[in-house]
């Protein structure tokens, strides 16, 4: 059974070596770090779940480095994001990182991808909210080219170099799974089209259901195996039915989420506890 979970926020307060370690040692499959670099003071993006934007947005840690620490710490706990802002990053430089964790991890890295909901935050960075999946889907094919060519050049809208060596490569080949965070319209034909896997939030089993045969009918279409293409549901909450019901929908992981504590000891516990809830 393949249920990972995530990291709280203030997601800098217990140690991610620590969290990763118990949270490999109880049974978890996987562990989840989110980003979000900067809050804006101001901002009149709309929080997706509806409300003021949390001021625990202001407290995310670095989902790489985190991951790094705890690469260092584990040996079968995969090490994912959930999600990266990609419009935030530069795709050369998050190419190098990936592939070095994922080469330093023994290819455990799993890179959870979205194109963000603050304008604000977004422009901030340099980025194209306006077309931000475009700009995605440009920045994962500079990654991908960097990954794959020992040498590798890219001219497009967003990103334009010449012939660049870029090493180490990752472990997993042809590269990590790339999977696509949310609930956009259109993002089951992207995950079909150049994507490894759909990351829904805020899903019941039988919305999951649907999506899964109209991403097994989209990959179809587009000359891919649909078992390739893996179903993430992100953000649950440790309940073992939830759970169950989701995987029995067509989930291939399921991440639940633990609360915030203040201590390594209060952490350890609601791990075991979550741990015996769902891992069945």
């Amino acid at each position: 059974m393949n249920v990972g979970t995530s990291v709280p926020l203030p997601a800098y307060t217990i140690d991610p070596a620590f969290m990763a370690r118990k949270a490999e040692e109880v049974g978890f499959e996987s562990i989840w770090y989110a980003e979000h670099p900067v809050l804006p003071v101001h901002s009149q993006s709309p929080f997706p779940s509806g409300g003021p934007i949390p001021e625990t947005y202001a407290h995310f840690a670095d989902p790489y480095i985190a991951l790094a620490r705890a690469s260092g710490v584990t040996s079968t706990i995969k090490l994912a994001t959930g999600i990266t802002l990609v419009p935030e990053r530069n795709p050369l430089l998050l190419a190098k990182e990936i592939a070095t964790l994922d080469r330093f991890s023994n290819g455990r890295f799993l890179f959870g991808i979205g194109a963000g909901w603050n304008r604000e935050e977004t422009e901030i960075f340099g980025g194209d909210f306006d077309h931000r999946w475009t700009q995605v889907r440009e920045s994962v094919a500079v990654m991908k080219e960097l990954w794959t060519r020992e040498e590798a050049e890219y001219h497009g809208r967003y990103y334009d170099f010449p012939p660049v060596k870029c090493n180490p490569k990752p472990v997993q080949k042809p590269h990590p799974p790339i999977i696509l965070g949310g609930m956009a319209r259109n993002v089951l034909r992207r995950v079909a089209s150049w994507g490894d896997g759909w990351m829904p939030n805020r899903i019941t089993p039988a919305e999951l259901e649907k999506g899964r045969a109209m991403l097994d009918t989209l990959a179809a279409e587009m000359g891919r195996d649909p078992a390739s293409l893996t179903i993430t549901v992100y953000g649950q909450a440790p309940n073992g039915d939830t759970v169950q019901s989701l995987l029995n929908a067509g989930a291939d992981r399921v991440v639940v989420r633990p609360e915030h504590v203040d201590t390594e000891e209060e952490m350890g516990q609601q791990l075991e506890r979550m741990a015996e809830a769902v891992l069945r």
